[in-house]
């Protein structure tokens, strides 16, 4: 497996501290965060997952936990848009440059506006995807916010 990948050159390129963690990525699995978080031994509260999504005419970046969902009224909120809606697989490999199960909030073709769940913050660190299926990037959230020019926002469903 390639360890380099457009979203760890991003790290890389931010000066932030990081750290490259590897598992055996299952296609088949119902949820990908969940697995990852499974294989590496995390709570899937640390393992956050990369989803696109439509606010309003712009298409933005939501970063929540693996164990939670996204609120789309609460992204449409901190995005300043009246709502929001997940794009479809192939739309979201057509914009970030990445496949479904590697998609990273690092290193898009093209920087969007990202938005973190804000439960990241009371974490030593989160995990993220690095940019390919059973690669994951390990970083403190702030860091991994500077990195991906994001935004802190109460964006997931209540546990």
């Amino acid at each position: 497996m390639a360890k380099k990948t457009p979203a760890t050159t991003a790290m890389d390129k931010s000066g932030k501290p990081y750290q490259v963690l590897e598992y055996q990525y299952d296609p088949t699995a119902p949820s990908i965060g969940l697995q990852a978080a499974q294989a590496l031994g995390l709570p899937p509260s640390q393992v956050f997952k990369t989803m696109r999504v439509r606010a309003g005419d712009e298409a933005v970046v939501a970063i929540v936990p693996s164990d939670r969902e996204l609120n789309l009224k609460a992204l449409a909120a901190a995005a300043g848009k009246k709502s929001a809606a997940m794009m479809k697989g192939p739309d979201a490999e057509r914009v970030t440059g990445y496949k479904i199960g590697g998609i990273s909030p690092l290193g898009q073709k093209k920087r969007l506006r990202a938005f973190l769940d804000d439960s990241a913050l009371a974490l030593a660190f989160i995990v993220v995807n690095g940019g390919q299926r059973g690669l994951q990037i390990k970083a403190a959230a702030a860091d991994l916010m500077a990195a991906a020019g994001a935004s802190a926002a109460r964006i997931a469903t209540d546990d």
